[in-house]
């Protein structure tokens, strides 16, 4: 999954600076060296680092779990990068395989005890079994579903992506995409759903539209990657654990993160139960969240590495420099960001043009194109600066800003795709296989550009 730093979206991208900020150009107030000069940017400076985040001076320091975490990163990076052992990816593997077997035995082990109070109980415990029954629905895994909506694209409707898709799927080793789901995120994944595990290939068009064509192929690389990466997070086995896990938390959470609606089983029993049950849930939701914690920190190190080896075979899926652009297009969420709301604002404020019954239609100024926007955004990448291009970089390495916990520092997976050696790309899209998916795009494009624009 490719999902931007968070620290790229903060106000920095988009040249908004904390009250105070000396003037684009002027000394520096700690070395008085000159600060960036674009005052579409935030104003730093590139010798001392003076206002690289606004507010990082006051950020709170890192906890002992954050060091220890940080730490964890620094260590496999160098041994990634060095190509050095990882003695306890198996250990861990043992141990979060061992805990999803203990959440796999109570899903089933509550089936069992409902289908025996409902076949061999009394009157009162078929009662008690049928509440149990409706407790293990609510408890079991949740697998996903395969899409079948107007994001959607069939093999039917867009032959040209789905063959390039398959072209780099069968260059990393991987089966042919089941689906092709097109979204408005600045983001990309790669995943299997249902019982039959179809996979589902999640194309952000934020991200995509901002890629070149090499790129594109880079970041089908290392989406297909995540097939045949060994990342066992991905399992059956251990993917429905945690699935169910996280199901279980939510609902003895009821209403917190807007998961659980008012007609949920839990969350109805919440609502009938007394204030001590009410306690007890509470309990209950910190358990479960220090079990999703146990499953993370067993987990992190295999997710990874995971990532880095799907940033490996992106870069042999499209060469070097157009995986090392892709991974580098994370760190501009922000700009895209900014573009879209700029373009937003744009619309809001055009005045609105009133048709008279005596004004022939084609006399007025036809609305402007949604599909506009992503020109724009493109616009707003390409006259990114290197000093905020640089800043970005900084930002990520000081920060060691990652997409989530289960990636590694944006920054450094840049760095270890910079040693890789620099290649002949094993899948290219030609230019008319180009335009044919761009025209295959169109609609969600406009679908797309047009949900954006209304905010």
């Amino acid at each position: 999954m490719l999902t931007p730093p968070d620290a790229a979206a903060s106000p920095a991208a988009s040249g908004a600076a904390s009250p105070g900020t000396p003037a684009h150009g002027s000394p520096c107030p700690r070395c008085r060296a000159a600060l960036t000069d674009d005052p579409r940017f935030l104003a730093w400076c590139p010798a001392c680092d003076w206002n690289l985040a606004p507010g990082a001076d006051t950020a709170p320091a890192p906890t002992r779990r954050e060091r220890a975490a940080a730490d964890r990163t620094d260590r496999l990076f160098q041994e990634q990068a060095t190509g050095g052992a990882t003695p306890t990816a198996r250990r861990d593997w043992l141990l979060a395989s061992a805990a999803a077997g203990v959440i796999h035995l109570v899903t089933v082990g509550t089936f069992a005890l409902a289908l025996w109070l409902l076949i061999a109980g009394t009157v009162v415990q078929r009662c008690i079994g049928a509440v149990v029954l409706v407790i293990a629905v609510a408890l079991r895994p949740r697998l996903g579903r395969v899409p079948k909506d107007e994001t959607v694209l069939d093999r039917a409707g867009a032959p040209a992506l789905y063959g390039l898709a398959d072209r780099v799927a069968a260059e990393v080793g991987a089966r042919p995409v089941d689906v092709i789901q097109v979204t408005d995120e600045f983001n990309a994944s790669y995943g299997l759903v249902g019982l039959r595990r179809r996979s589902v290939l999640r194309i952000g068009l934020q991200l995509w539209e901002v890629l070149d064509d090499r790129q594109r192929v880079a970041l089908l690389g290392h989406e297909f990657g995540h097939h045949v990466n060994g990342d066992r997070r991905r399992s059956f086995w251990l993917y429905s654990a945690i699935s169910a896990l996280r199901a279980w938390y939510q609902m003895t959470r009821p209403g917190h993160d807007g998961y659980v609606t008012g007609r949920d089983e839990v969350s109805l029993l919440v609502r009938l139960g007394t204030a001590l049950g009410r306690l007890v849930l509470r309990g209950v939701a910190w358990l479960l969240h220090q079990g999703l914690v146990l499953f993370d920190r067993l987990t992190s190190r295999a997710g990874q590495q995971a990532e880095y080896h799907a940033d490996t075979l992106a870069v042999r899926v499209a060469g070097g420099e157009a995986a090392r652009g892709m991974l580098t297009a994370l760190l501009h969420c922000g700009s895209v960001a900014t573009a879209v709301h700029r373009v937003r604002a744009e619309e809001r404020g055009r005045p609105r043009v009133v048709r008279s019954r005596n004004r022939r239609a084609e006399d007025a100024p036809a609305p402007p194109a949604p599909d506009q926007l992503w020109d724009r955004v493109r616009e707003q990448l390409a006259t990114v600066p290197a000093t905020e291009r640089e800043r970005l970089l900084r930002l990520s390495a000081r920060d060691r800003s990652a997409v989530d916990g289960s990636h590694p520092p944006t920054q450094l997976r840049i760095a270890l795709a910079e040693r890789a050696a620099d290649r002949e790309a094993a899948v290219t899209a030609t230019a008319a296989e180009a335009g044919a998916i761009a025209v295959e795009l169109a609609p969600h494009r406009a679908r797309i550009a047009a949900e954006l624009l209304a905010g």
